[in-house]
């Protein structure tokens, strides 16, 4: 049996955002707006905490989530909750915590595939050059989220 989906999404300076949740996990988050929108308490409280982000009131989401990847997809997301609030680390980085710093081209691919941008933080990891390197809601929307974050 299919698991029934939730979708509810929410105004944010980067435009619309759509969180996706089954009846007890988000799921997804995803730039633009889905139709139908049918939220749950999931959803709800996504949106809540997303707002809260955004206005400068939270700086780790308390959600459960269910973020379906590759053990190696998850453990490359696992890292990403140990970049600080404000701050950023290099793909190196997460590369040597995963032990081997020749990944840092697979933990790019890992983090792009990331279902949960912003609530799992992507957006911290750039190149050891300083650049920003990718992101899967866009480069614009990355640089907007790390100096947010650092004007807090």
């Amino acid at each position: 049996m299919t698991p029934t989906l939730y979708h509810q999404s929410v105004a944010t300076p980067l435009g619309t955002v759509t969180v996706t949740a089954s009846d007890n996990a988000l799921l997804a988050l995803a730039m633009g707006s889905a139709e139908p929108l049918c939220g749950n308490a999931v959803t709800a409280a996504a949106v809540e905490q997303l707002s809260e982000y955004f206005a400068g009131r939270r700086r780790h989401f308390e959600l459960s989530l269910n973020a379906a990847g590759t053990e190696f997809q998850q453990r490359c997301w696992r890292l990403l909750s140990r970049v600080p609030y404000g701050e950023t680390r290099s793909y190196r980085w997460q590369a040597e915590q995963l032990g081997n710093p020749s990944l840092a081209r697979a933990v790019g691919s890992a983090n792009a595939a990331n279902p949960l941008p912003i609530v799992i933080p992507c957006h911290r990891i750039i190149n050891s050059s300083g650049g920003l390197g990718g992101y899967n809601l866009g480069l614009l929307n990355k640089g907007w989220l790390l100096a947010h974050e650092q004007r807090q």
